[in-house]
């Protein structure tokens, strides 16, 4: 996960709508990183918030997530860890999901969807070679996004993933 966080957060640098929220009339731009991360307990999903993400190591990440996952599990998260996130990501590839359409958290603008990871035939070099391949969804508020923007944003999450050697220069 700490990987879809540090590409998600790349991403939302070059598209800080994405990072931001519609309160009543005006359009409030995030300058940190509080990213949510959608996690299955035992009475339902519950989303944790990675407070200053971007300041995070991969390391750090992963702890947190794990704390979050083993105390959601106990029924022990606090209330202020399930509140202001600017962004969420959501797996539902570890329930087998191949495909769907996260549910944007108000007042987040949007939410990124990660799904299982299968084998799969692609042409490459005119030849068909067998991948692991993901299905990535985004799911957005059109009053601050427009599709131009939302494949784009995939689209540099696509990039950093297949170049993790980026993300290594911490971003």
């Amino acid at each position: 996960m700490s990987f879809f966080v540090k590409a998600a957060i790349d991403a939302l640098k070059q598209f800080p709508q994405l990072n931001a929220e519609v309160r009543g009339n005006d359009i409030v731009y995030h300058n940190y990183f509080d990213i949510g991360v959608a996690i299955g307990s035992g009475r339902g999903l519950v989303v944790p918030v990675l407070r200053n993400a971007e300041r995070m190591s991969f390391a750090e990440i992963e702890k947190c997530i794990a704390d979050f996952a083993q105390r959601a599990k106990e029924s022990k998260l606090k209330a202020e860890e399930l509140e202001s996130g600017t962004f969420t990501i959501t797996n539902g590839g570890v329930f087998g999901s191949l495909l769907s359409t996260p549910v944007i958290n108000p007042p987040q603008i949007g939410i990124l969807g990660m799904h299982t990871i299968q084998d799969r035939p692609v042409a490459r070099d005119n030849q068909v070679i067998i991948r692991p391949m993901m299905y990535v969804a985004l799911t957005y508020d059109h009053r601050l996004v427009d599709g131009r923007e939302a494949v784009l944003f995939l689209r540099r999450v696509k990039e950093v993933i297949e170049a993790p050697a980026r993300m290594l220069v911490e971003i």
